[in-house]
């Protein structure tokens, strides 16, 4: 069986070297960069049909070894794919409703892993979200996170006295960031318990814990309406699902004050009609990462704004920053496997190690992308105060 896979694999030259666990070793290409050890013979079958789903499962489950840098093992593993089955898509999941028990339980199953897991990768504020890289050959992934969070406030206009809400607010980096740089208040909820514990006593840490107050809450329990100056949402609305867009950004249209400006950071879908990345790569992220995530393209997200209210004005592509922070995030995590052993199960660090690097190429080959989307609730009469240029955000101060 070995020797007919070889013969259909030779063919596509790859540098990858296959070996049975204490048997034969055949090399597809001279110099090979990843080696896949066979630990289960099953495994050969399902190598005629390899899905990118399939081989990150067979890898999860210990059913082989791969020993390579971890990028070389996803192109390698992503030019076998293609080149056996094509560039086929995806077909398009269901939609499904979520409420808000399925939100909380997605939520803890991904952010409450543990804190210290992340804090081996992640910048020193503990940034889970797509850097900005103003000098792309030389900005360290700390640098480019300060960025990040510079970029949103200056494009959210905050000014001193104002109050912001953080939906989404993970481990409170922007919270801080935008209390302690532009003097405005901030309400941030999460349902990341792990999260709320340390983005606290961080706050705490920097003496900002009467500007900053966050909650443990879902986004549909928010009360009242316009009580806020600004709002943002960053790397939140991928886990709102499609089915409940209009809900969430009803949401935001009404905690925003008139005059006020919504900015929304996410990830989105190459496709319009939302299709998941081909060939499994977006299965084996739903099964095993982010459970019940659904990525709307670009122009739902916009037609869901513009139909509760809010009017777009600014959209910035972010896709080949968050590839690279990304690789950041990768290498730091490859750089540290021994302390990350002593955090979290072995497949649950085989799980992130795929994602992060299968994420990082992803972004690189445009199989998904990032918006940041600025929208403005204009006041009754239909006019608001936003500048007439974006010379504010890029050249004052």
């Amino acid at each position: 069986m070995l020797r007919q896979l070889y013969e259909t694999l030779s063919k596509l030259k790859l540098p990858l070297r296959i070996m049975l666990s204490g048997g034969p070793t055949l090399d597809l290409g001279p110099e090979p960069k990843v080696t896949l050890e066979i630990i289960d013979p099953l495994l050969l079958n399902d190598l005629r049909q390899p899905s990118l789903d399939k081989l990150g499962e067979a890898y999860i489950d210990k059913r082989m070894e791969v020993r390579g840098p971890i990028m070389q093992v996803v192109e390698i593993a992503d030019r076998l794919s293609k080149g056996l089955l094509g560039d086929r898509s995806d077909p398009v999941k269901p939609r499904t409703a979520h409420d808000k028990a399925m939100d909380a339980e997605a939520i803890a199953y991904h952010y409450d892993l543990s804190n210290d897991f992340y804090a081996l990768w992640l910048d020193p504020e503990m940034l889970y979200s797509c850097a900005y890289f103003r000098d792309s050959e030389h900005d360290s992934l700390a640098q480019a996170q300060i960025n990040k969070l510079d970029h949103i406030c200056r494009k959210l206009r905050l000014q001193p006295g104002e109050r912001l809400l953080d939906v989404g607010c993970g481990w409170g980096g922007l919270a801080r960031h935008a209390a302690q740089h532009y003097g405005v208040s901030v309400y941030g909820i999460t349902l990341s318990k792990e999260q709320l514990v340390l983005a606290r006593e961080k706050n705490a840490a920097a003496g900002l814990g009467e500007a900053i107050e966050l909650q443990l809450q879902d986004y549909r329990d928010l009360p009242g309406r316009e009580n806020f100056d600004k709002v943002v949402s960053v790397g939140m609305f991928e886990h709102v699902g499609q089915a409940n867009l209009d809900t969430y950004f009803k949401v935001l249209h009404d905690q925003v004050k008139p005059g006020g400006l919504v900015m929304n950071h996410g990830i989105t879908a190459k496709h319009v009609d939302g299709r998941p990345v081909s060939r499994g790569a977006g299965t084996f992220i739903g099964r095993y990462v982010f459970p019940h995530g659904e990525l709307p393209h670009l122009s739902t997200a916009i037609a869901s704004m513009s139909e509760q209210g809010l009017e777009v004005v600014d959209v910035e592509s972010l896709r080949l920053h968050y590839a690279r922070t990304l690789e950041h995030w990768s290498d730091n995590l490859e750089a540290r496997l021994e302390e990350a052993r002593a955090l979290v199960p072995d497949k649950t660090l085989r799980i992130w190690r795929v994602y992060l690097a299968g994420c990082a190429y992803g972004f690189r080959k445009n199989w998904i992308n990032i918006h940041q989307i600025l929208a403005v609730k204009p006041f009754p009469d239909g006019h608001h105060n936003m500048p007439w240029t974006r010379e504010d955000i890029y050249f004052s101060g």
